[in-house]
């Protein structure tokens, strides 16, 4: 497929494909049913096992391209996070042999520059819980330049064509490049890329809309007034990750919707959790916004400070949530 013939859009296939199937493979070895409800050492092994896998693939593609992601090493460098160190290690070298436990922290701390012209940003394991839950979690990883976000990849294990979840099978790859379109295709073992179209429901009372799981980053008192002010029959759907993108993009549902517990009034978006998910969305033919209408803002470093909140949708509902929205006062 022509999208394919450009190095960055084939460099950022190949590195989310890698590295969700390390993420994988951490899970599988480290998600216990016996890991205790606070234990987060599987997904800091993941996390921190993503990151340094594709810095170091960026960094031999692309020597000297700009990297934000998530992680940093400092704590792995301390005598307390030697553990920690060596079991990422273990995972790092299924894929790079030879690597040292000094060049893995180097890698990941190449994902702590701030925003250039051109920027790829990274969330090496987004949906903590999810990852932990055995549900959803994603692998993003976007291209940023001075016009936003040009190419978008989301690597989500769980789902099936992208829309329904499906523990343990062949899972998703998703790729959006601008003015190309968004496609799918299994992220193990490849195959014909399908064409990703969103829904074509335009009545707020039919919507499907997907929010986060987390009920404390949730402002799940606003989602009902929503819901009840719009009419809108069926029940929220809870989802972790960038994998709400994925199915809004694929049909499997209307609207996504980021309305945060009020007890966060300060927090900023963080451009590695929404870059690959919206241009996925907007090239599958949605529409993605603040909750002001404003288009996401990528250019202002580390955070979307510039915006307030995300709203995603097939694009014919967007109008008729940023309504409801303004009559609850979200």
């Amino acid at each position: 497929m022509n999208f394919l013939l450009s190095p960055e859009t084939e460099f950022a296939v190949e590195a989310v494909r890698e590295a969700a199937l390390l993420v994988r493979r951490v899970q599988q070895e480290m998600v216990v049913g016996a890991l205790a409800k606070d234990d987060k050492s599987p997904v800091t092994v993941a996390d921190f096992s993503a990151q340094a896998l594709v810095a170091q693939r960026l960094a031999d593609r692309f020597p000297g391209a700009a990297l934000m992601g998530e992680e940093s090493a400092v704590a792995l460098r301390t005598e307390a996070g030697r553990e920690t160190l060596e079991q990422i290690t273990r995972f790092v070298r299924t894929a790079i042999p030879t690597v040292a436990p000094e060049e893995i922290c180097d890698w990941i701390d190449r994902g702590v520059q701030e925003r250039r012209a051109i920027t790829w940003a990274l969330d090496p394991v987004d949906g903590t819980k999810g990852f932990l839950r055995r549900e959803q979690y994603a692998v993003a990883l976007a291209y940023i330049d001075a016009d936003g976000v040009q190419i978008g990849v989301l690597g989500c294990p769980e789902l099936e064509e992208a829309r329904r979840p499906s523990p343990g099978g062949a899972g998703s790859l998703l790729l959006a490049v601008r003015g190309q379109g968004a496609w799918t295709q299994p992220l193990v073992g490849g195959g014909l890329w399908r064409q990703l179209r969103v829904s074509d429901i335009a009545h707020a009372t039919d919507a499907r809309l997907l929010r986060s799981v987390e009920k404390g980053h949730t402002d799940t008192g606003g989602i009902g007034r929503l819901v009840d002010t719009l009419g809108i029959a069926a029940d929220p759907v809870p989802m972790d990750s960038q994998a709400k993108y994925a199915v809004l993009a694929a049909g499997g549902g209307d609207v996504l919707l980021r309305l945060l517990s009020p007890s966060r009034p300060d927090y900023r978006e963080r451009i590695w959790d929404q870059a690959a998910g919206s241009i996925v969305v907007e090239e599958a033919g949605g529409r993605v916004s603040d909750l002001d209408g404003k288009p996401l803002d990528f250019s202002q470093g580390r955070a979307l400070d510039g915006n307030r909140r995300v709203l995603a949708t097939n694009g014919r509902l967007h109008e008729a949530i940023l309504s409801g929205l303004k009559q609850i006062g979200a």
